[in-house]
């Protein structure tokens, strides 16, 4: 398994909108994304820090679907 990188969520929203993520609205330093499937409409929130903490990301990816090794080829 590869280890999750720290990452500032500028390069992060842009790799989560490659993968058909879209930026919804922005409340304070928190972003909210939302990406339709044909079953189901995810969401997603992420913060504005920088960097991201670690497990922060990890648990952002979790949610997305996505492994370390998908953002990577995402970024």
């Amino acid at each position: 398994m590869t280890k999750v990188p720290s990452l500032n969520y500028g390069k992060l929203i842009k790799a989560l909108q490659r993968d058909g993520w879209v930026v919804v609205r922005q409340k304070g330093s928190h972003i909210r994304l939302h990406k339709r499937t044909p079953s189901e409409m995810l969401k997603l929130t992420v913060p504005a820090h920088r960097p991201i903490k670690r497990s922060t990301l990890f648990h952002i990816l979790k949610h997305a679907r996505l492994s370390v090794q998908d953002l990577f080829e995402l970024l």
